[in-house]
């Protein structure tokens, strides 16, 4: 059974940074392409960014480009979003994601639809 678990959720002022996790059981990440994506209340589930597997190249939504980095550590079985000069409009939850396949050609469908999601996990910024 495939299993994602996010972490590294909380509240932050803005201009603060987060990192959040994803670490997988059941399941070989680095096998598969990983992504993220948000939902903020009352909007429709949004992608973030997606890094790909063997390659590691990577994509992001223009909201995030130059603030967020995703990277993979595929001895831990983990991928990380990296969330920096964070704003009150990233504020959401944000779920991790995997598709059955080692790469995605952009961030969101369709050059990423995702087979797994894990439960999510809050991010509020806020001062």
């Amino acid at each position: 059974q495939v299993q994602l678990v996010e972490s590294g959720g909380g509240l932050v002022q803005p201009g603060g940074s987060l990192r959040l996790s994803c670490t997988g059981s059941g399941v070989s990440l680095d096998d598969y392409a990983v992504g993220w994506f948000r939902q903020a209340p009352g909007q429709e589930r949004e992608g973030v960014s997606c890094i790909s597997a063997a390659d590691y190249s990577t994509h992001y939504s223009p909201s995030v480009k130059g603030r967020f980095t995703i990277s993979r550590d595929d001895f831990r079985n983990t991928v990380y979003l990296q969330m920096n000069a964070l704003r009150p409009g990233d504020t959401a939850v944000y779920y991790c994601a995997t598709r059955r396949y080692r790469y995605c050609s952009d961030y969101k469908p369709p050059g990423f639809i995702p087979t797994d999601w894990g439960q999510g996990t809050q991010v509020t910024v806020s001062s």
